[in-house]
């Protein structure tokens, strides 16, 4: 379980329009308060101090509480080109479209999600799905309109496999044609087929490899990576093969973190962009925030390729905060 404090429990990182002259950009938190749920914005300095800058009513009410009170990755999520930014409301069952002009966003839309406690949103193209992780849990879809409005898509709405799943992400996948969906207390994760009208098909049900898929991510060259949440042992990370049905090929089984309580993976740095450490970049580099276990960041590098996809092949046991924010910083990304 992820142990943050309300105000900081989901956060987005933007860079300004004016980033590669200054080297500046934006931050956004979601407050998730059960009363009036806010987005704090902060400018963040070229030397990666922040800044706060104004708060942002959403026009809902979060769900409140102090830990870990969505158990969700992606409630907050900023468009692909970083125009539009979607924040759930989890108490009123409500998803919000803002949006972004540097630290300053303003709001276009608050819709319902058709289903209750929403706790995180997916964005790609023209489409957002949200995850309704209240009752037996579900995805709906929206499309969104040239003024940035949200349109629901009728008959999107899908159930997940079963009773009681705990879904805990909902992600697109990287040619936009399925949905990613972990289910913590089932331990399957979900895959549904997007159709060319926005509804979705049943499910295609795998078992996890690990306990408690958390947190799910894709690498430059494909695999679905999961992180895996463990209350009383050591988490895990999964690498999966995504196949044309919707099925998934288990790669890289469940790897040990040496840590407790993922609460985030991610790539840090991908492509060419990343100039430091070339042998862990130039194949891609990913990491579990452990923070409520441990505080402390594992890494994990991404080599040789299966069926054309990546395979995690090595455990990086610690990442250090002076080597990481060096790379991030002579790379102009930060964690």
């Amino acid at each position: 379980m992820c142990s943050f404090l309300v105000a900081a429990a989901v956060l987005v990182i933007v860079p300004h329009r004016a980033a590669a002259q200054d080297g500046a950009g934006a931050v956004f938190a979601m407050t998730n308060a059960a009363s009036n749920n806010q987005i704090n914005a902060y400018t963040r300095r070229e030397d990666g101090l922040l800044e706060f800058s104004a708060a942002f009513p959403t026009g809902g009410n979060g769900s409140g509480g102090t830990v870990d009170p969505l158990h969700s990755q992606g409630s907050l999520t900023l468009s692909a080109d970083h125009r539009l930014l979607f924040a759930v409301n989890a108490g009123s069952g409500t998803v919000t479209a803002f949006a972004v002009d540097g630290a300053s966003i303003s709001l276009l839309d608050t819709e319902p999600t058709g289903g209750s406690m929403p706790t995180s949103v997916t964005q790609a193209g023209h489409l957002v799905y949200v995850l309704n992780a209240g009752g037996n849990g579900s995805v709906s879809g929206f499309r969104i309109l040239g003024n940035g409005h949200l349109s629901p898509i009728k008959d999107s709405t899908h159930n997940l496999s079963g009773s009681a799943t705990g879904p805990t992400d909902v992600i697109f996948s990287p040619n936009r044609q399925f949905l990613i969906v972990p289910e913590s207390a089932t331990n399957k994760i979900d895959v549904f087929r997007v159709f060319p009208n926005g509804t979705l098909s049943n499910p295609m049900v795998t078992d996890s490899a690990g306990a408690k898929p958390f947190a799910a991510v894709f690498a430059p060259r494909g695999a679905l990576i999961v992180g895996n949440v463990s209350n009383t042992v050591s988490n895990t990370i999964s690498s999966y093969q995504l196949n044309w049905n919707g099925s998934l090929h288990n790669i890289s089984n469940a790897l040990p973190t040496d840590g407790m309580a993922t609460c985030w993976d991610g790539p840090l740095c991908i492509h060419s962009q990343c100039r430091q450490f070339d042998t862990l970049w130039n194949t891609g580099f990913y990491a579990g925030d452990v923070g409520a276990g441990s505080g402390r960041l594992f890494g994990f590098r991404i080599a040789g390729k299966q069926r054309n996809v990546a395979v995690i092949a090595f455990r990086i046991p610690f990442l250090s905060e002076r080597n990481a924010g060096h790379a991030m910083q002579s790379a102009q990304w930060w964690l």
